[in-house]
């Protein structure tokens, strides 16, 4: 074997590379507790969205990362419904370093589960008799970029 062909393996195996496996839904949950009395109000709802994401390592290499976002809807003092969507992946990430991995787990991996979520939420929603609630996109590696900056101001804040 040459020399040139040695250096590209060597290359090749260093290389960073990154795949979706699979990406499945890990948890939907539904509850109406007003209904069916909710249904003759003709009330614009509030609407609450809470989002947040779990990564962990399955094996070497393999990452599950987790997207949960939950809309709860209330008018006046009663809940309409409260629905929740765990969307998931596994992702295989090799050879990046430690603080691109994380970058990439925290906010490009929710970037790609996010569209499956939002579509999962408004078939349950419609399905439960609720008007379709339609959440904007989100920008999760600009998210990851701003908490770590401020993770990082509140360290040297407190060294200060």
């Amino acid at each position: 074997m040459s020399e040139t062909n040695q250096t590209n393996e060597v290359n090749q195996e260093n290389q960073a590379s990154f795949d979706i496996l699979r990406i499945y839904t890990k948890n939907v949950s539904l509850e109406s507790p007003s209904t069916p009395e909710i249904f003759k109000m003709e009330v614009q709802p509030e609407i609450q969205i809470q989002l947040s994401n779990e990564e962990r390592e399955i094996e070497p290499g393999i990452h599950e990362v987790a997207l949960k976002v939950t809309v709860t809807a209330k008018s006046e003092d009663k809940i309409m419904f409260i629905a929740e969507v765990e969307q998931a992946g596994l992702f295989q990430l090799v050879n990046f370093p430690a603080e691109q991995l994380q970058a990439i787990r925290g906010g490009y991996c929710p970037n790609i589960l996010y569209p499956y979520a939002r579509q999962s939420l408004d078939n349950l929603i419609s399905k439960g008799g609720f008007p379709p609630v339609i959440l904007s996109p989100i920008n999760f590696e600009a998210v990851y970029a701003e908490r770590q900056a401020q993770m990082r101001a509140d360290a040297e804040n407190m060294d200060a």
